[in-house]
């Protein structure tokens, strides 16, 4: 058990880092995500919610000695992990009114020692359960799903209507991935265009939109595109399915842009088994915060062309979009998208251990390669 505990702690570890070191080459002015539009702020944000969640679920493991990684597919920690957390959060006031304070607790634990010579197991579990139930109360986690919030609105000069960016994360149960959706939406709902579209074709400035928005901000097709992203996000969708799916259940909702950004698969010694070569490699890494390599990838779909509307006396024709799809290039056909990227972040270290094996190459081969040294993320080396 003690074996066990120090590899999910070093697992618990090089996640940290990882997330640390995808969140530094977010955030960097010049880094190509954050500069492409608002991609890189928002997923960010759900990296916060990521390592909030990593945070509770160190606290937890002290207590339950209870964790799954999916170490044959994604490297993440299994969709249980996310539903428990979930379910605690619900009762964690409740659960934390019944456990004594801090301050009472680590006195237990001082006579502990004193009188029985012995660290006090039992009392430093009840010490991390508290530590996790305030985790849960205090943080903002990475939920099964994170309900969409609208954090630009415009108006399209050319069709007269507002448009939103509207942003929201599902936890796939079936590939254990954490992914974040990002969509650019016109609405031609009447009440929604008189209210905020001028005669010019201009956002009404008289109307206050304190952004961000939870939810789409139509109220009146919130809560049913709240239930539609619950519905649409799994990661066996392709982008094209989900943009149809959209296009189709709201008749005045018109997708001109879909992104997904999929966290993973992420490679840690010891744990994964899903890259023997990586993992392999990466056993030769003397530090063990620095034997992991983390993936994601960014895919885009986009409409090249609105179908008009047609109303006539046997039948009523909505808008429709037609979505173009790369079919030039077999993994955009085969993921059903315009455009994807990969990429791949590794520590300097890890990045030695590689290029000293010849894998370069082949590892990387289609991705971006990113390495951490130092404080600063050498990209697309």
């Amino acid at each position: 058990m003690v074996n066990e505990n120090k590899v999910v702690t070093q697992y618990f570890d090089a996640l940290e880092k990882a997330f640390d070191g995808l969140d530094m080459y977010l955030r960097e002015d010049d880094s190509p995500l954050y500069k492409h539009d608002i991609i890189g702020s928002v997923v960010a944000s759900y990296l916060s919610r990521m390592g909030e969640s990593l945070a509770s679920w160190k606290n937890r493991v002290a207590f339950t000695e209870r964790f799954r990684i999916s170490r044959s597919e994604s490297g993440f920690p299994v969709f249980q992990n996310v539903l428990e957390l979930e379910k605690d959060r619900l009762g964690a006031k409740k659960r934390l009114a019944t456990l004594p304070d801090d301050s009472h607790i680590r006195e237990e634990m001082v006579e502990y020692i004193l009188k029985k010579k012995e660290f006090p197991t039992a009392l430093q579990k009840t010490m991390s359960e508290r530590r996790y139930l305030e985790t849960l109360i205090n943080g903002v986690h990475f939920s099964p799903i994170v309900l969409p919030q609208t954090i630009r609105v415009s108006v399209n000069p050319k069709t007269g209507r507002p448009y939103y960016v509207v942003h929201w994360g599902a936890y796939d149960g079936s590939e254990n991935l954490p992914m974040v959706y990002m969509a650019t939406i016109e609405d031609s709902s009447p009440d929604l265009v008189e209210t905020l579209v001028t005669k010019k074709n201009r956002l009404n400035k008289k109307v206050d939109i304190p952004l961000p928005v939870e939810g789409l901000l139509n109220p009146k097709l919130a809560r049913q595109f709240d239930d539609f992203c619950e519905k649409n996000s799994s990661y066996g969708l392709t982008l094209s399915t989900i943009a149809t799916n959209m296009d189709r259940d709201f008749e005045h909702l018109h997708p001109k842009q879909l992104r997904r950004f999929v966290l993973g698969p992420f490679y840690h010694t010891d744990i994964t088994e899903h890259g023997h070569k990586v993992d392999k490699i990466l056993q030769k890494v003397k530090r063990p915060e620095n034997a992991w390599l983390l993936t994601w990838t960014l895919q885009e779909l986009y409409s090249y062309n609105e179908i008009p509307a047609k109303w006539g006396l046997w039948s009523d024709d909505p808008a429709r979009e037609e979505f173009f799809i790369n079919t030039d290039n077999l993994d955009c056909a085969r993921q059903g998208v315009s455009a994807f990227q990969r990429h791949a972040l590794v520590p300097h270290e890890a990045y030695q251990a590689i290029y000293a094996a010849g894998e370069e190459n082949e590892i990387f081969e289609g991705f971006q390669k990113h390495i951490i040294s130092g404080a600063q993320v050498l990209r697309n080396m």
